[in-house]
């Protein structure tokens, strides 16, 4: 079974339309999504909030307001804001794949009837839409991928050396890669978050760490690309891997199950 695209929707209260958007995604795709919430300056959530999610059939069960810095560290494959102060606010949020910018009316201030109602079923509108779009492109990023997308990949040195390293080490976390490639944790975790997006590698969790491989559909001929690319560069990733096999206390490890 492929990893559950994690998703991250944020605006300022964390009270109506995050939470909404977080129950339905939930709702809608538990098999293929994760879906988190929070807010720039968050509050508590909206009474009212519960009562359109419990009459469409939703559950709220989980449910509470959080701030954006409780998930700044976490890595994300879409970060998706839904009014503009977020958007604007948000634009910095490290490890995250790709960015959406959705703009739906609060309904705490809408001068609308039933505003709690409609607002949620814009907002269903919207998250069926992403669940269809994204779906589709996510069972198609492995047997699918063309020589195009994998170079576009590798472009960049870091990704590049990321995803040399994981193939000689067959599983590595973001703190082993920030030592072996000598950078800041927020930058390693932009790029996992691009590979992982475009299909390259999976992550797992055990504890406190995630684990990045190459993700198991990978069709044969890129692993086949990858593993001649470093068999024939050993001395460009040397640095890497000392500063890897020199790191103390490196986490264990339980095998990942497939």
């Amino acid at each position: 079974m492929s990893q559950k695209k994690r998703v991250l929707f944020l605006c300022v209260a964390n009270s109506s339309r995050s939470q909404m958007a977080e129950a339905l995604l939930r709702h809608t795709d538990s098999e293929h999504f994760e879906a988190f919430s929070a807010g720039t300056a968050p509050t508590e959530v909206d009474p009212r909030t519960r009562d359109a999610l419990e009459h469409l059939g939703v559950s709220t069960a989980g449910l509470f307001s959080k701030s954006v810095e409780q998930v700044a560290g976490e890595p994300f494959d879409y970060v998706i804001t839904l009014c503009d102060k977020s958007a604007l606010e948000c634009l910095a949020l490290p490890g995250t794949g790709e960015y959406i910018a959705w703009n739906f009316e609060d309904p705490a201030t809408s001068s609308q009837k039933d505003a709690y109602r409609k607002t949620l079923h814009e907002i269903h509108e919207r998250i069926k839409m992403f669940v269809l779009i994204k779906s589709k492109s996510a069972s198609a990023a492995n047997d699918d991928m063309t020589p195009t997308e994998l170079f576009k990949c590798l472009a960049d040195e870091t990704r590049a050396r990321i995803a040399m390293l994981v193939t000689l080490e067959q599983e590595l976390c973001v703190c082993e890669l920030t030592a072996a490639l000598d950078e800041a944790q927020p930058k390693i975790s932009r790029h996992l978050a691009l590979l992982r997006s475009s299909g390259l590698l999976e992550d797992r969790r055990n504890g406190q760490w995630v684990y990045y491989r190459l993700h198991p559909q990978l069709p044969e001929w890129v692993r086949d690309v990858l593993k001649r690319t470093l068999d024939s560069n050993a001395e460009w990733l040397r640095p890497d891997v000392q500063r890897l096999w020199q790191m103390r206390d490196r986490p264990g490890r339980k095998p990942a199950c497939d």
